[in-house]
Parts: C-alpha cells; sequence; structure tokens
C-alpha cells in the first residue's frame, strides 16, 4: 500500500484524486483551506501544514487553483486586464504550488519511485495558445509550468527515482467551471481523476520535468 498527500482536497478534481487513490487502497492524507485552513499563498501557512506532516510520501498530488478568484474573470480582450486580477491568479496558480514545492521534498520518498504532479492546464502552453483571452489565469499556469520544470531538475539530484510533472485534466464539469464549459466537452471529476491517475501510474523518472495530458501525451511549453 502507498501513501499519497492530496493539497487541495476539497475542490473538484482534489477531491475526487483522493476518492480515488483511497478506493484503490491507498494511504490517503489530505490537505485544503476550507477543511484545514491551509492557505498556500502564505508561506507561512504552507510551512506549518507541511511541516507537521511525517513522509514518506509515494504521491504529491497538488490540486489548488482556480479560474475565477476574488470576482476577477477570465479576461476575454486586453482591455480586460487588471493588476488586481493578474496578481490574484498568480499568487494562487502559480505562487501557492512554488510554495508547496520549496516545502515538500523533505515529505517525498527518496528510496523508492516517487511522484510530484501539479494541475496545470493546457490553455498556459505558451505554443499552443491559438484563441488569446484569458490572459491572467493562462499567464500563471506558464508561470507555474516553468516552476515545475525547475523543480524536477532540482530533484533529480536528491530524488533520483521521482517524476516531478504538470499535468492537464482536460475540461472538468465543476462548480467553478460551469460558467465557462460553453461548447466545450467536460468530464466528471471522477472521471477525469481515474485518467490522471492511469498517467501518473505510467510515468518514470525518465519523465521528470514533464507537460503531460490526460491521455498520458506531452503538451508543448
Amino acid at each position: 500500500m502507498g501513501r499519497a498527500l492530496v493539497i487541495g482536497a476539497s475542490g473538484g478534481i482534489g477531491g475526487a484524486l483522493a476518492q480515488e487513490l483511497t478506493g484503490r487502497g491507498e494511504a490517503v492524507t489530505t490537505l485544503s483551506r476550507s477543511r484545514d485552513g491551509l492557505d498556500v499563498t502564505d508561506e507561512s501557512s504552507v510551512e506549518a501544514h507541511l511541516g507537521a506532516l511525517a513522509g514518506p510520501f509515494d504521491l504529491i498530488l497538488i490540486a489548488t487553483g482556480a479560474l475565477e478568484i476574488d470576482g476577477h474573470r477570465p479576461e476575454k480582450t486586453l482591455r480586460q486586464i487588471t493588476a488586481a486580477g493578474l496578481e490574484a491568479q498568480f499568487r494562487l496558480n502559480a505562487v501557492g504550488p512554488a510554495l508547496i514545492l520549496r516545502h515538500a521534498p523533505h515529505l517525498l520518498a527518496r528510496e523508492s519511485r516517487a511522484t510530484v504532479a501539479a494541475l496545470s492546464a493546457r490553455v498556459g502552453s505558451i505554443g499552443d495558445n491559438r484563441a488569446g483571452g484569458w490572459h491572467g489565469y493562462r499567464t500563471a499556469k506558464a508561470a507555474l509550468n516553468q516552476i515545475v520544470r525547475g523543480a524536477a531538475i532540482e530533484l533529480a539530484r536528491s530524488h533520483p527515482r521521482a517524476a516531478c510533472v504538470a499535468l492537464h485534466p482536460g475540461t472538468v464539469a465543476t462548480p467553478l467551471t460551469r460558467p465557462y464549459l460553453g461548447r466545450h466537452p467536460a468530464v466528471t471529476p471522477e472521471h477525469a481523476a481515474a485518467r490522471l491517475l492511469s498517467v501518473i501510474d505510467g510515468l518514470s523518472a525518465a519523465d521528470t520535468g514533464g507537460f503531460f495530458d490526460y491521455a498520458g501525451d506531452r503538451v508543448v511549453w
């Protein structure tokens, strides 16, 4: 039986990931803001909550983040960009995971295969951006991808059997995404969780630093 840590477990995808892992017989530890008071944008909160845990974990999942934050909705045009909106996106979707990655390595298994996976989004791909818009969310996820890439390089020195990756879960139907689904086909959080864990099952240290979608295909940076 493996050990997994799911951060952001009160969210739609995070909760489904924790449930799927539990159903597999994994020993699952969860952290979230609503249930545990973890504020990923506050370093003292991240340090306190992660410092109180005992590893090692075979899997650490960072499932935090949001599309609409404090009333700041995705921008359709450049004219809708605001400093406050950009800062909110960056703080939650990039700074938060970065702080987790700073304080999580001591919890990760060293002597066996291990995975750290952060939920990103295909819209964070610069090379795949053909539609524009959603500037704050895209920018924050692109920053997250760079953070994951850099973390993978550093982790490879101390955890040579680990894979540190960014994952695109696809379009997932949750209360937060419902207003933006439009014509895009969406899957349930449970379906998304099963697909993501299938991808994680197939990862090895050779994949560290990669950006993968729910089918296991690499996403262009």
